[in-house]
């Protein structure tokens, strides 16, 4: 790799940093209003089956990221990382604002697929760094990708919280648009966000893949017969030992903590006379920041210390064990001390969740050299199987909660963050056939 490279890269890192983070907060804006907006134009519809819809909402998203990912991936390799990344920015800035302007709820669901549609590109912020970056820069630059996760969903909550319904705590807001749609102010800012990063990668984002490649990459399959090798691939690591065990028990996590996304504020905003706290979306987000805050103290300073006493292989079923515990306890706090009771609960869920992830890629890592396998084969079949889970977990957790949140103790509101719980143990349950890690581990 050439120096005019390297120095080129170092330009980029802000915007590739930035359009990492505009895609979590995408994600995550709608978190703590997607259920009052789901019950508004649910009561105008006629419609009964919120927790269906606020699934089916949390689902669009991650289903379209899962289908357009090998899509803008390949379309990149022959055009180019520069025109697609700034097409996903043109794409948010668009379907952020239009989803604020929601007035059904297949309008809604439309544009949250389209907003996944155009935020499948994270896999060409991490292809460009992969471009512009030597073997030994690799490691550090890819971590700035899980900085932005990791900000991106303190953030997007915050936002969405804070500015939801801005008519009701503003003067300023009442008479406009924003007291008609009460939920497009947190979606402008997201769309300003995108927007100004647009700007800053048409100036400074150059072209990192040479002409010649592009070339050669043009032979490449078609997107059905890249998704057929996806598919296959991610199906038949399954069975392929301490790697499929592996990767099993993160697809079960993964599971597990994204059924929590869709029932979360479904349970928070339900009424204290029935069980829940009465929180309205500022709280909301609040409690989704603050988890948020734990994720990047724990991967920022205690993954460290803690991966050197105990291992990476005895820190999974740990960190397991903590956001199980974290999100079984969820529907037990009382309202007259919610704060310092979910103070507690979201620190389990965000320090273990904190804890899990780097850990679980580091061992699967080691695994895949140790015995030999393609690791660009390895974790991509992780993180399509990671994907399937996000699209699964909210829509099964909103089914579960129409099922049971009207019924009695345990087969009500209870349920659903009981089978979080549930898969957290049998993801923990499956870290016992992991083997230890063999003397050329994350000690060395």
């Amino acid at each position: 790799m050439s120096s005019t490279a390297n120095d080129v890269s170092k330009s980029a890192l802000l915007v590739l940093f930035l359009v990492t983070m505009i895609d979590m907060i995408g994600f995550g804006i709608i978190i703590p209003f997607l259920t009052y907006l789901v019950k508004d134009l649910a009561q105008e519809q006629g419609v009964v089956e919120i927790g269906l819809w606020v699934g089916l909402l949390m689902t669009a998203y991650s289903a379209a990221q899962f289908l357009f990912s090998p899509f803008w991936g390949s379309l990149s390799d022959r055009l180019g990382r520069r025109p697609i990344l700034m097409i996903g920015l043109v794409g948010n800035t668009v379907f952020f604002t239009a989803f604020g302007f929601s007035n059904t709820l297949l309008f809604a669901l439309a544009m949250r697929f389209l907003a996944g549609v155009f935020n499948g590109n994270i896999a060409v912020a991490r292809a460009y760094i992969g471009d512009v970056s030597t073997p030994k820069q690799l490691a550090t630059r890819m971590g700035l990708i899980g900085a932005a996760f990791g900000l991106g969903f303190t953030i997007g909550p915050f936002l969405g919280g804070e500015f939801s319904s801005p008519a009701e705590r503003w003067d300023l807001f009442v008479g406009t648009v924003f007291e008609t749609y009460p939920y497009l102010l947190p979606c402008v800012i997201a769309s300003a966000l995108s927007a100004g990063s647009l700007v800053l990668a048409y100036f400074k984002l150059p072209e990192s893949v040479d002409k010649g490649k592009m070339a050669l990459e043009s032979a490449r399959g078609s997107w059905s017969s890249q998704m057929s090798s996806m598919v296959s691939n991610s199906v038949s690591m399954l069975g392929k030992g301490t790697i499929g065990a592996m990767i099993w028990v993160s697809m079960l996590f993964v599971l597990g903590f994204t059924v929590m996304h869709a029932v979360f504020i479904l349970y928070t905003e339900m009424g204290v006379e029935f069980g829940g706290l009465g929180f309205s979306e500022k709280d909301n987000g609040r409690v989704f920041a603050m988890i948020g805050l734990f994720g990047i103290f724990t991967q920022g300073a205690l993954i460290g210390p803690l991966t050197r006493k105990f291992g990476t292989r005895r820190l999974i079923p740990i960190s397991i064990c903590i956001t199980g515990i974290g999100l079984t306890l969820i529907p037990y706090t009382q309202a007259e001390m919610a704060w310092l009771q979910l103070f507690m609960v979201v620190s389990c869920i965000a320090i273990g969740n904190g804890l899990f992830q780097p850990s679980s890629s580091a061992y699967l890592t080691h695994i895949a050299k140790d015995e030999g396998y393609d690791f660009g084969m390895v974790m991509g079949a992780q993180e399509s199987l990671g994907a399937f889970a996000r699209i699964i977990g909210p829509l099964s957790g909103g089914i579960v909660w129409e099922m049971t949140a009207s019924g009695s103790y345990p087969w009500d509101y209870h349920a659903v963050f009981h089978l979080c719980g549930v898969l957290m143990l049998v993801s923990g349950l499956l870290t016992l056939r992991l083997p230890d890690l063999l003397p050329l581990d994350d000690e060395e």
